[in-house]
């Protein structure tokens, strides 16, 4: 039970979408003490393998999909509190024993408090060495409210944090500040106020204000660092736009999927997502896309590259390590393209171009893989040609369209690209059109690797074979 205060604290409350890796360590560094984390469900979490991540330095929680559940790092180790989602003591200690040496904490949302929620309380806090704590809402009258509070005492959590408004009110409703002093004068133990944000916490000093109008030892903060995590620094606000590329560092250093990203950013932009800047942000279907808009493409670039780096470095002393990356697959070969079928007849699409190219190659026809995900259900492929892999950093609306812009991806690299075709077109001119493309493809290539082989390797210049030469492009 040692090791994690809730006195005198500033707290990042658990925010569904919002306190996951990149917001928490965001609002560390703006002066946050404590950061929860998201609520996550036991059954998901039971279903997830501990993965050490060399490449990102994380622990991740992975699920059987490839999903990354839950993510934290050493930064965060002394400060982080996990919150679990359960309606089941057992299921919440298994998950409480697995994840309790990667956090400082773990706390049960009874947002709607059960009659088994001061079951599960007794049972983490007898069964693991972390604090445990809640939080709850209030009940409709004080006398419940008081009696509810007192059972969670008697569990020997650590502290309750509690969100001043009942569970059929709204943010706009005004929040008890009576009850949740009510609340701390009738329990011992440090009691957490949420629910100021807004009507009473707009910037750092106003946080003093809500823990005095409460008599409360810590306060936790939900909307007011959504909208601007910075809310924590003594020194004030930063503007939005400082924090949004703050933000964005964390993201990519993480490898953060790019649609919570795109989401947490939305929420700080708030009235500026109708501005020229926000229909952009809303449009971005990428990590790179969000980058280019706010002018960190070089950073992202150098991330992806030190981490493909730092990849092959483990794998040269045998340290086999997966990193998932949502945005691109760090063995493929990358670019944000997508197919415009428009571009293109029917007849000759990029994957019929590609394929065209490996038979005159004399190459393994190309192979796809094509996962899709189930946050939007959109889908992402990587080909394989020649023991190389290839993949459009876009996500498509289909597993034919994710495919064919895997397949430009390949053509591109190997200068296929530019095949011109008049409308005026005949089906046999246009294949006659394609087949040349390929052919003078394959000569290029040819004397690129000639040139090569006759600067470095003089002595082979009677053995040169054209399968060689493509296999080594």
């Amino acid at each position: 039970m040692m090791g994690l205060s809730f006195q005198d604290k500033n707290i990042l409350a658990p925010m569904v979408r919002v306190g996951t890796l990149p917001m928490r360590l965001l609002a560390l560094d703006y002066g946050a003490d404590i950061v929860y984390s998201e609520e996550l469900v036991d059954i998901k979490m039971l279903q997830c393998k501990r993965v050490v991540n060399d490449i990102l330095h994380t622990v991740d929680y992975v699920s059987p999909t490839g999903r990354v559940i839950f993510q934290t790092c050493e930064r965060e180790r002394h400060h982080v509190v996990f919150q679990m989602g359960t309606a089941d003591a057992e299921r919440a200690l298994t998950v409480a024993t697995l994840i309790q040496n990667d956090v400082a904490g773990i706390d049960i949302n009874m947002g709607c408090p059960k009659e088994y929620s001061t079951k599960i309380l007794s049972t983490l806090v007898k069964g693991v060495s972390k604090p445990i704590t809640c939080k709850i809402r209030i009940l409709p009258s004080l006398t419940e409210t008081i009696s509810l509070v007192k059972l969670i005492e008697k569990t020997g959590v650590a502290a309750i944090a509690v969100h001043g408004r009942s569970k059929d009110e709204r943010p706009q409703h005004p929040v008890h500040c009576d009850v949740i002093k009510a609340i701390s004068q009738a329990v011992s133990i440090p009691v957490i106020a949420n629910g100021g944000s807004q009507e009473l916490i707009r910037q750092f000093q106003d946080i003093h204000a809500f823990r005095s109008a409460t008599s409360t030892s810590s306060v936790m903060l939900a909307r007011a660092a959504m909208w601007n995590p910075s809310v924590f620094r003594q020194e004030g606000l930063l503007p939005v736009e400082t924090v949004i590329r703050d933000y964005i560092v964390y993201a990519v250093r993480y490898d953060n999927h790019y649609t919570n990203t795109k989401y947490c950013l939305c929420q700080m932009l708030r009235d500026q997502l109708e501005s020229p800047l926000g229909k952009r942000l809303h449009a971005a279907q990428s990590t790179l896309e969000i980058c280019e808009i706010f002018e960190l493409s070089d950073f992202y670039e150098s991330c992806r590259a030190a981490q493909k780096a730092k990849k092959a470095d483990l794998q040269s002393v045998g340290l086999a390590t997966t990193v998932k990356n949502d945005d691109e697959d760090l063995n493929a070969i990358s670019l944000p393209i997508r197919f415009d079928k428009r571009k293109y007849m029917s007849q000759f699409t990029p994957k019929m171009l590609l394929l065209e190219w490996c038979r005159k190659m004399k190459l393994p026809q190309p192979v796809y893989h094509t996962v899709q995900r189930p946050v939007d259900r959109f889908f992402h492929s990587i080909v394989k040609v020649d023991e190389r892999q290839y993949a459009s950093t876009l996500w498509d609306k289909s597993k034919k369209l994710a495919e064919q812009s895997a397949a430009i991806v390949c053509l591109h690299t190997l200068g296929l690209t530019e095949v011109k075709m008049n409308e005026s077109d005949s089906v046999q001119n246009r294949k006659r059109k394609l087949l040349c493309q390929i052919d003078e493809g394959i000569r290029l290539l040819n004397e690129e690797q000639n040139k090569k082989l006759h600067q470095h390797d003089p002595e082979h210049r009677q053995h040169h074979d054209p399968e060689h030469d493509a296999a080594s492009f």
